[in-house]
């Protein structure tokens, strides 16, 4: 990758930031659409994201910012737009910059999500999930879920993440019941892990995996290059389970056209086999 003074710069937020895959998965991609642009890790503790952003988007050159987590909420204070999903969530995954040097939010966590799904050939319609973590990434598959005709979505969380989350979206379910629950995962079809836990090894399970049904699909939506102990324990059981990367790789083509490289977006959203063989590479 050659970088220069024209060269356009993004940023990922996040704390840790060891684990993300989009600057290996986006910088592939810039080189190989010909885009002079750059997508470089920001190791930024939570309490910092703020100032940092403010900062950092004041260089001409530094046109937007993905984030991870613990940031997906912190930033909409900042934000003087902000696309549905956000506002619901309660949390945006990207951030640009106007030509007024406004900044805009959005959120494609739960679209990248729900897409997913329909490439691991699970049908929502009727079924019941459990969500464990209700912070941004969760908020957001939350949110998009109630599109997907599920009959009941329980979510969990520490405090009283989860019950605050269920009151914001029930306005918005239509026929799905939203309710907090615990996090025993007997009797769910579907059982989305959408905490950091597992990014260290010293990590507890979210979950008692022994609890779940022997038909369930499970998705941990952390993307590490292996197994993260709930995966490799769901293996140990013979549940199904998928990691998060497809949920990004569902993502990419909204990034790109939100980030204003629509002629790569197009051409991505036209064969997805590309993006996925990179993460797989990786």
């Amino acid at each position: 990758m050659q970088i220069s003074g024209s060269t356009r710069v993004f940023m990922v937020l996040g704390d840790p930031v060891s684990q993300v895959q989009a600057p290996r998965l986006f910088n592939a991609l810039f080189e190989r659409h010909g885009l002079d642009a750059v997508l470089v890790p920001a190791h930024v503790q939570l309490e910092d994201s703020a100032p940092f952003a403010r900062g950092v988007l004041s260089a001409r050159n530094v046109d937007g910012l993905w984030l991870t987590i613990p940031h997906k909420p912190a930033l909409l204070p900042l934000l003087s737009r902000c696309d549905r999903d956000g506002r619901l969530a309660q949390a945006v995954n990207a951030v640009r910059r106007s030509e007024d040097g406004s900044l805009e939010g959005a959120l494609f966590d739960g679209r990248g999500f729900t897409k997913a799904l329909a490439h691991f050939g699970f049908d929502a319609r009727g079924r019941r999930a459990l969500l464990v973590g209700a912070g941004g990434a969760g908020a957001a598959i939350a949110a998009a879920l109630l599109d997907t005709g599920l009959h009941t979505l329980a979510l969990h969380d520490l405090g009283d993440r989860a019950q605050v989350l269920a009151q914001r979206l029930q306005p918005h379910a239509g026929a799905t019941a939203v309710v907090a629950a615990g996090n025993d995962p007997a009797g769910y079809d579907l059982v989305i892990h959408a905490t950091p836990l597992g990014l260290r090894p010293t990590d507890p399970l979210p979950f008692d995996v022994q609890r779940l049904r022997a038909d369930a699909l499970v998705v941990d939506i952390l993307m590490k290059p292996c197994d993260t102990p709930l995966m490799a324990a769901c293996r140990t059981r013979g549940v199904r389970v998928e990691p998060g990367f497809e949920m990004l790789v569902q993502q990419v083509p909204d990034y790109l056209s939100f980030f204003g490289m629509h002629a790569a977006a197009q051409a991505v959203q036209a064969d997805l086999s590309g993006v996925r063989a990179l993460m797989h590479a990786g």
